[in-house]
């Protein structure tokens, strides 16, 4: 039995999945793309047996897509994804907001705020992957916060989804056009008004989403 020395760090499994996971995320795969376990294997110097589970693991999550003739490719939302997207997104965010100021105290809040700085440097420098990764860093504290685990999980599997399409919208519209609501919702966290914050996210991923829908459709 092969047992992993103790602080040697993730398998080798996991740190391929994750890896895929930021690519599929942060839009380093676009949509339409094809992807294959050889070209994987040669970018992340990685063995085929992890790539091939971390593959299988991203198309159980939605974030890849089986299509004809052993294809693996990146989804293209349509219309009607953006707006399950939305529904959803709708449904679950303004209830961790709300569950994360009954948690919130100000230490909670500088750190939130110390993330939204990071967020408007890089919209002011034009820093698109900074951009998405400050921006995925605050939504995701956020749900920490809220000590929702279920719903989180659910959340982190619509980022997924959305993640390469934002990419592109990001492209397309630079960064300074972005909406960002995040002020008014660290407001609301700083007063601990969970109805104020769940309204704040409710218009931030709306916005946000419709956003997506006018750049893609």
């Amino acid at each position: 039995m092969n047992v992993r020395a103790e602080g040697a760090g993730p398998p080798a499994h996991e740190v391929v999945y994750r890896r895929l996971r930021e690519m599929v995320l942060f839009g380093e795969l676009e949509p339409g793309q094809a992807v294959t376990i050889q070209g994987l294997v040669d970018e992340l110097q990685a063995g085929m047996t992890p790539v091939r589970e971390a593959l299988r693991r991203l198309i159980a999550e939605g974030a890849l897509a089986f299509r004809g003739n052993r294809r693996i490719v990146v989804p293209v939302l349509d219309a009607a994804a953006v707006d399950q997207l939305t529904v959803a997104r709708v449904a679950l965010e303004p209830q961790l907001a709300r569950r994360a100021a009954q948690h919130c105290g100000a230490a909670e809040v500088a750190l939130l705020r110390a993330t939204d700085a990071r967020l408007d440097r890089a919209i002011a420098r034009g820093d698109v992957r900074g951009y998405l990764e400050e921006n995925h860093r605050f939504h995701a504290e956020l749900n920490a916060l809220a000590q929702a685990p279920i719903l989180t999980e659910l959340v982190d599997g619509l980022w997924l989804r959305f993640g390469p399409s934002l990419r592109v919208v990001c492209g397309q519209f630079g960064t300074r056009n972005l909406p960002d609501r995040h002020k008014d919702l660290l407001e609301a966290l700083a007063d601990a008004d969970p109805d104020a914050a769940a309204r704040a996210m409710e218009g931030d991923v709306v916005q946000g989403m419709t956003q997506i829908r006018e750049g893609l459709i």
